[in-house]
C-alpha cells in the first residue's frame, strides 16, 4: 500500500509543480486523472458511495473524487488549511466503503507535501459497516 500511495503522491506533486496553486478543485481533478493515466494507475473518478442505513443502501449523492487501484480513496481540496471535519469526512468514506487507506490532498498550498494527509482506518472498525459493491 505504501508504494501505491507514493505513486499517487508523486502524481499529485507533478500536477502541483506544473500548474501551481490557486485553481478550482475540478482543474486539479482533471490534471490528476491525466497524470495517473500517464503513470498507468487504474482509478475511478466521482465514485458513487451509497450510505448503508439499517440494512438499506441509500443513494445520498455522495461521490468520491477518486478510488485508485480499488484500494486508496483520494479526497481533493482547494482550501486554506485542513480542518478536523476533512479528516472525519474521509474516515467516514473509508468506513462506508470498507477501504483502509485514504489521502487528503490540498492543492491550494505553496508546497504540496505540506498539503497531504494520509488517513488509515483501523481494520477492525470496518466490520460494523456493510460495504457497497465496487
Amino acid at each position: 500500500m505504501k508504494e501505491l500511495t507514493e505513486k499517487i503522491i508523486g502524481a499529485a506533486i507533478e500536477v502541483h509543480k506544473t500548474i501551481g496553486p490557486g485553481l478550482l478543485e475540478s482543474a486539479y481533478e482533471e490534471c490528476l486523472a491525466q497524470e495517473m493515466k500517464m503513470r498507468s494507475l487504474s482509478f475511478q473518478r466521482q465514485f458513487p458511495l451509497p450510505v448503508a442505513y439499517k440494512g438499506a443502501m441509500l443513494d445520498c449523492g455522495y461521490r468520491l473524487d477518486f478510488v485508485v487501484e480499488k484500494a486508496v480513496v483520494l479526497e481533493l481540496k482547494t482550501i486554506d488549511a485542513f480542518a478536523p471535519i476533512h479528516e472525519a469526512q474521509l474516515l467516514t468514506y473509508l468506513k462506508l466503503g470498507a477501504w483502509t487507506v485514504g489521502l487528503l490532498i490540498n492543492f491550494n498550498i505553496p508546497v504540496l507535501k505540506n498539503g497531504i494527509k494520509r488517513v488509515v482506518l483501523n481494520y477492525n472498525e470496518t466490520s460494523a459497516f456493510s460495504a457497497p459493491p465496487r
